[in-house]
């Protein structure tokens, strides 16, 4: 008997459906020498959500999400909404709660082929290969109170054992099958909340003897992220840190187009999602770069659906676009986002 997955699609803004359709294409074109049985439903979600609802997430693309197998998001948001009074990313922040998505996945692996795009040294930046762990739900943007008055304002961060429990053991869990060696990122010497993220990695690091654990200030963490980043296997660390210590280490790669990433809870649908924005400067120009949103795909046949044979297949006729130079302007090639995306299925098939 066929068991056919339901794959939830947000397509999202400005160049979010071009990427989608890019990502798309491929997924079929490899499913179709497959035994993978999938279907895909579309939802409307952020600025298209609200032009069509008046609500970057309606109460049928939250049903639909949580009824799906995976969910596969492209890049929201914009200047078109910048004026609404429900912006695009609140839709974000929403179904990551209402899909208890509380662990965002992030990786930082280093393409020999593309290492020259990147900012930092070749010789610094080879063999690069880390994950961070970033808690999704809690702290500082979701604390309270939150006020702001003429005079002053108040943000406050809070986390429970359980919250810092939880994402501590995502990540154990992810290095026991890389490096073995975590990483806590905070700023115990200032933050209560830091504090007690040290005492409960401390306690779960006992149920796991084989792992490597220590830990590094955020400041000190920023600066070897660029400096000595073959350090680092898997890095867990809160909300605000993670934000901007992944934007930070996709820089190193040489460009956010490549970098897929993967938000996951403890019951209920993985999202997968590119870590890059709907780009309205290039959107409808036809240049876009589908491999961030392809490699989403290939995680989320990976982690959702373990189709590791299929999600290899993906990750070879990629490899392979990029070795022959087939490349988007982003990566300085001058390849439209159809181009790469019809070599990738011609390696796919060949």
């Amino acid at each position: 008997m066929v068991n056919t997955k339901n794959i939830a699609i947000l397509r999202g803004d400005y160049i979010g459906p071009e990427i989608m359709d890019a990502g798309l294409a491929v997924l079929a074109a490899a499913a179709k020498k497959s035994s993978f049985s999938y279907q895909t439903i579309d939802y409307p979600f952020g600025g298209a959500a609200i032009d069509q609802t008046g609500n970057p997430l309606p109460i049928a693309t939250i049903e639909g999400c949580q009824a799906a197998d995976a969910v596969l998001l492209s890049a929201i948001g914009g200047p078109k909404w910048d004026q609404a009074s429900k912006r695009p990313e609140a839709g974000l922040l929403e179904i990551r709660n209402k899909l208890g998505l509380f662990a965002n996945i992030r990786p930082t692996k280093i393409n020999s082929i593309l290492a020259k795009r990147s900012p930092i040294k070749a010789e610094v930046i080879a063999g690069t290969d880390f994950v961070i762990v970033r808690e999704l739900t809690s702290g500082i943007y979701f604390g309270k109170p939150r006020n702001q008055t003429a005079t002053a304002a108040i943000d406050a961060s809070t986390y429970t054992v359980e919250e810092i429990e939880r994402i501590v053991r995502v990540g154990f869990k992810m290095s026991q099958h890389r490096k073995q060696h975590v990483t806590i990122v905070d700023k115990a010497n200032v933050l209560a909340t830091s504090k007690l993220w040290r005492q409960v990695a401390a306690k779960v690091s006992q149920d796991y003897p084989e792992i490597t654990l220590d830990y590094c200030y955020v400041d000190a963490a920023a600066m070897k992220i660029i400096s000595q980043p073959t350090f680092f296997d898997v890095i867990i660390t809160a909300n605000l840190f993670g934000d901007i210590l992944s934007d930070e280490a996709s820089v190193l790669t040489g460009s956010l187009g490549t970098i897929p990433s993967m938000s996951a809870g403890s019951t209920g649908p993985n999202l997968y999602e590119p870590i890059h924005g709907s780009a309205p400067d290039i959107a409808g120009k036809g240049i876009a770069d589908p491999i961030s949103m392809i490699q989403s795909i290939e995680m989320m046949l990976r982690e959702s659906f373990q189709e590791n044979q299929l999600a290899d297949q993906i990750a070879q006729a990629v490899q392979k676009t990029i070795a022959a130079g087939i490349l988007t302007p982003d990566l300085g090639g001058t390849a439209t986002t159809q181009t790469v995306t019809t070599e990738i299925i011609r390696n796919l098939e060949g």
